[in-house]
């Protein structure tokens, strides 16, 4: 599949979940990337925390990839670099906060010097290969947001990236009606487009509105405050900076990833009058009512500062009369985590405030009013819905024509779309799917590893080890071990006629080695059934003595 001359595009991830954005456009054979996020794995991926893109429709055709074209900083736009650029060897373009987050990411992996990454002027503007590139600002919940225009052969896209509408920006600036009305007037052939808010009748709000609702949550309670966010929305940091600093509290970060954020923000000019904070001794020594402390964790990670205040194991602890404030919107998939850190967070006694109770949180993502504005602004003749659920992407296809936009297509991941020549259509199908990182692996999420982990998790696990001469006569006793399997305190008799049985195998068994090992294998596995109704992984070691 190398592109002629035509338009192509191929949504490699984020087109049919929400996450792990990878997106492909390709013409006169050559392909760019807009973005290379991760997502978070669910309890269906036992050991996983992080999910990768799988990239081999891209990898297969590195020669003709030109660059990576990032449009923001968040993880699932940009979490996948650190794993996968260095494969990937093409350059990377950011903006220059962006680019800090991502040079940090790099040197952990300690890749940044083999990775050629371009720092590109806020609006800026450039080229790869026989793409031109122009950075769009637009708001959203982290400094330099960007739209991408990219100009084509055969007409120009407007690729919006994570967007909303706000008239009170509080880091960074956005492009105003007009711009993006003058955009529209030179011409955009294709608007592709967030779709996550698509089912929202009602705009997304302003940061400035949130500041209200997280001025008098804070400013009513009388023990520590702690508010969770999304690490990566600075514009919130500037709202709880504020708010401290209104309601006469030290700030305290808790959270490695918090203290990138405002470590990168301050050095690329945003958060400069975020007031100083106090390390986890000094809050803990201050009045209560005299310390707000900002968190990451909000979406139940274990290993997260709040899931670690909740449980006990910070340097941070919350009792009766405190409070914590949930500045942001449930992830769906993350109900359970949430729910059990709060839960462990009311045995304590702690006061917790969502968006349920309080104007505490407003989306970065456009409702069905900004969709509708933008339609107007940028007049494409064509909308091609992205980063969103199967449900997200069919409705703003209607929602879209139902504008008046004159066509729309429906697309998921590793559809191959021809947008032009001619009318859009699907003409392939590319390979799309999942890795898991696994410690310091990467490995197929759904591969051999994975699918043994689930069993085991399942069912449980045993091992039987035996000794035999070379005629195959037992030496010794049958020794069995057992891991996850539901005998408790009936674990020595279980264990004993479990070695009983392996005995009895060798006994019975021939000189066909592989066969024995079978016979053993069913042998031990069959008084687990008998005994627990499961049918455990049963691993055997035959040692010849």
């Amino acid at each position: 599949m190398t592109p002629g001359n035509e338009l192509l595009f191929v949504a490699l991830g984020g087109s049919g979940e929400i996450g792990m954005n990878v997106n492909l456009y390709g013409t006169q054979g050559k392909w760019v990337m807009v973005d290379c996020g991760i997502t978070f794995a669910d309890p269906a991926y036992p050991g996983i925390d992080v999910m990768l893109p799988d990239l081999q429709f891209i990898e297969d055709r590195l020669d003709d990839l030109v660059g990576i074209v990032i449009t923001h900083g968040h993880e699932d736009h940009i979490g996948g670099l650190p794993y996968l650029a260095a494969d990937l060897d093409v350059p990377i373009y950011a903006t220059p906060f962006t680019a800090g987050l991502i040079r940090g990411k790099l040197e952990e992996e300690g890749i940044a010097d083999t990775v050629e990454l371009k720092v590109i002027e806020r609006a800026g503007s450039f080229r790869a290969g026989p793409f031109g590139f122009r950075f769009v600002p637009l708001a959203h919940s982290i400094p330099e947001a960007n739209a991408l225009l990219i100009d084509t052969p055969h007409g120009r896209v407007f690729h919006t990236g994570d967007w909303k509408l706000d008239k009170t920006t509080l880091v960074g600036a956005a492009s105003t009606p007009a711009e993006l009305e003058a955009i529209g007037d030179e011409g955009v052939f294709a608007l592709v487009c967030d779709s996550t808010n698509v089912l929202n009748d009602t705009a997304s709000g302003s940061e400035d509105d949130v500041y209200a609702g997280l001025l008098d949550t804070v400013a009513s309670a009388r023990g520590r405050v702690m508010v969770t966010t999304f690490a990566s929305n600075a514009a919130r940091l500037s709202t709880l900076g504020k708010v401290a600093q209104e309601t006469g509290r030290a700030v305290c970060v808790a959270g490695r990833s918090l203290d990138r954020i405002l470590r990168v923000a301050r050095a690329t000019g945003y958060l400069t009058d975020f007031p100083a904070t106090v390390d986890f001794d000094t809050a803990m020594s201050m009045p209560r009512n005299e310390v707000l402390i900002i968190a990451t964790g909000g979406q139940g990670e274990p290993r997260a500062a709040l899931a670690r205040v909740a449980d006990g194991s910070h340097q941070i602890s919350l009792e009766q009369g405190d409070r914590v404030v949930f500045s942001s919107k449930q992830i769906p998939g993350n109900e359970v985590a949430i729910g059990r850190i709060m839960n462990a967070l009311a045995l304590k006694g702690v006061e917790m405030i969502t968006d349920r109770q309080a104007h505490v949180h407003v989306s970065g993502h456009p409702g069905r009013p900004e969709l509708a504005a933008m339609y107007k602004w940028i007049r494409p003749d064509l909308v091609v819905p992205v980063h969103g659920e199967a449900r997200h992407l069919a409705e703003h296809t209607r929602f879209a024509l139902a504008q008046g936009v004159p066509d729309a297509i429906t697309q998921q991941n590793g559809d191959i779309l021809r947008l032009a020549p001619g009318n859009p259509r699907r003409i392939g199908h590319a390979v799309v799917g999942r890795l898991a990182l696994d410690g310091d692996v990467i490995l197929p999420a759904d591969g051999n590893t994975i699918n043994e982990r689930r069993r085991i998790s399942q069912y449980g696990q045993m091992s039987v080890a035996v000794a035999i001469d070379r005629r195959g006569n037992l030496v010794g006793n049958a020794v069995v071990r057992a891991q996850g399997v539901p005998v408790e305190d009936e674990r020595d008799p279980f264990l004993e006629e479990a070695a009983d049985a392996a005995e009895a195998a060798v006994r019975k068994g021939g000189r066909d080695r592989e066969k024995l090992r079978e016979q053993l294998r069913l042998a031990v596995r069959r008084v687990a059934t008998r005994w627990t109704g499961k049918k455990p992984i049963v691993d055997v070691l035959l040692i010849e003595a």
